[in-house]
């Protein structure tokens, strides 16, 4: 583990407590009107509950390093821009100045950069603490398919506060089991295909997957050019909102942030929306076969309805073929991006610094007993494998009309409808490193969003045996704000009870 250390104090962390800020409910998504110079404050308080809960008692494995400065800097920025002083932890794969950017691979345990991503930079001008570095499935996910989520050989596996035994999802696991846990303001995660908005819901938290162009993608570890993006993890849609409008911003290095139609402040008219008369599609059929996670998704249509939704059932099978050009499009692009990402960071002390995704590939095999112990990787050896561009450009192609027009846009304007609405996942399943990830993928209808590059929300809409899961709304390409206001107001809505972690093993008792 890579730690720093800081004097526990008076502070009481009793460990079956849960988050010092935890809400069962908070309908009105009132949580961010304490002000800002109380948040500051509490910067400390976030450390102390990391050496509590992270580095000592259930030992999450959420949070891979932080900086014991950081109340410092927050009160030195609690007047400073939007965020001022706010404290975020930030997936590791993505550049901070300040710490190594590792993705979860002892290959890169020594990538200590220099360099802020642009998001960052974006962060910090708007005032925000970078608090630290949060675990991932290592390399984002994409190694294996045997992968178990939330596992990396840098810092091992993420267990979810609430149930410590039953998983996190992934990629973004430290980070949604961090916001869980109260050990930030917020988080950065990054998404490829479902890695903010499944670890969001499985720790019942808030996740926004963005536009892909809305948020650089310059100095963050890379999987695909056209599907990944960075998005915010929080408490609340509000402070999603906040986040996303801190770290958005163009980038001439990125040419899919260039001309984008973003907005300033995406927090703007949140608390004002009204759901009357706003139609919403409800896709029936990726409710899945859990019945208990269907009882919960109908409380939370029945809240919309009662705020004055108008609800549209829609009845609808995607087109496969999208899936399996989408993995073609991620395994050339992987090859690709990833040997531009190393290529740009400095040489490594202490060992050889990888350039290629082959070299990566030649680390693992010679270091097989403590980075292939659990799963192998077949998907980085097909990716290096996958050179035919013309296949590619085909594949991209096709993958994005199908999830996009073919799909989101023709759901939409078919059913005359503004939103489309599905449970985001079911609720964790045990971790199990020897078998390896086992969730239920019945449930949900995040894919043609991420294919397609359009906004994907995740919003806690109750539990099931006391394990959160989240409600998914989905909207039009560069529909982003419209998506988080419509968040929002589902939110104040809300009726359902909202679990709280215990940081303990799930029990039936």
């Amino acid at each position: 583990m890579i730690r720093t250390t800081l004097a526990l104090t008076a502070l009481s962390l009793t460990l079956g407590l849960p988050a010092a800020n935890a809400q069962d409910n908070e309908a009105d998504g009132s949580s961010h009107m304490h002000d800002s110079f109380g948040e500051t404050m509490r910067v400390t308080d976030y450390i102390l509950r990391i050496q509590a809960l992270d580095d000592n008692g259930p030992e999450l494995n959420a949070v891979i390093d932080y900086n014991v400065e950081a109340p410092v800097e927050a009160r030195r920025l609690a007047s400073t821009g939007i965020l001022r002083g706010r404290s975020v932890l930030v997936k590791d794969n993505i550049d901070t100045r300040e710490f190594a950017t590792t993705a979860g691979s002892l290959a890169l345990a020594n990538n200590r950069t220099g360099r802020d991503a642009p998001l960052i930079a974006n962060l910090r001008a708007a005032g925000g603490v970078v608090l630290g570095k949060t675990n991932l499935s290592e390399w984002a996910n994409i190694r294996s398919n045997d992968s178990t989520s939330g596992w990396s050989a840098v810092e091992g596996l993420t267990r979810n506060p609430h149930a410590i035994d039953r998983n996190t999802c992934g990629s973004s696991s430290g980070s949604g089991a961090a916001v869980a846990a109260d050990f930030a303001w917020g988080a950065i995660g990054t998404e490829t295909n479902g890695s903010i908005t499944c670890p969001a819901s499985i720790n019942g938290v808030v996740g926004f997957k963005p536009s892909v162009g809305i948020v650089s993608r310059t100095h963050v570890v890379p999987i695909s050019s056209t599907q990944d993006t960075a998005g915010p993890m929080t408490k609340t849609v509000h402070d999603a909102a906040l986040l996303l409008s801190a770290i958005a911003g163009e980038d001439a290095a990125d040419p899919a942030t260039v001309g984008v139609p973003r907005i300033a402040d995406y927090t703007r008219g949140l608390a004002d929306f009204s759901l009357e008369g706003v139609r919403i599609g409800v896709m029936r059929k990726q409710i899945g076969n859990n019945e208990q996670v269907e009882e919960v998704f109908k409380t939370a249509l029945k809240d919309l309805e009662d705020a004055g939704a108008v609800l549209v059932d829609i009845e609808f099978e995607p087109n496969s073929e999208m899936y399996g050009d989408s993995f073609t499009v991620l395994l050339f692009e992987l090859r690709e991006e990833m040997g531009k990402y190393l290529a740009s960071i400095p040489e490594m002390e202490g060992g050889q610094t990888p350039r290629t995704l082959a070299d990566l590939i030649a680390f693992n095999e010679a270091n097989a007993e403590t980075e292939m112990r659990w799963f192998d990787q077949g998907i980085f050896q097909t990716a290096q494998a996958t050179t035919d561009r013309e296949g590619y450009e085909t594949a991209r192609a096709n993958a994005v009309r199908i999830a996009g027009e073919e799909t989101l846009d023709k759901l939409m304007a078919d059913n005359d409808v503004q939103f489309l609405v599905s449970p985001t996942r079911g609720p964790a399943w045990m971790s199990d490193l020897v078998l390896g990830d086992q969730f239920n993928g019945s449930i949900g209808f995040g894919s043609p969003a991420a294919i397609a590059g359009y906004p994907h929300l995740t919003v806690p809409m109750g539990q099931v045996e006391r394990l959160p899961v989240g409600i998914s709304f989905f909207g039009a390409k560069w529909a982003d704000h419209e998506v988080l206001k419509l968040g929002a107001a589902y939110e104040r809505a809300r009726t359902a009870r909202l679990p709280r972690p215990s940081f303990r093993r799930w029990s039936a008792e």
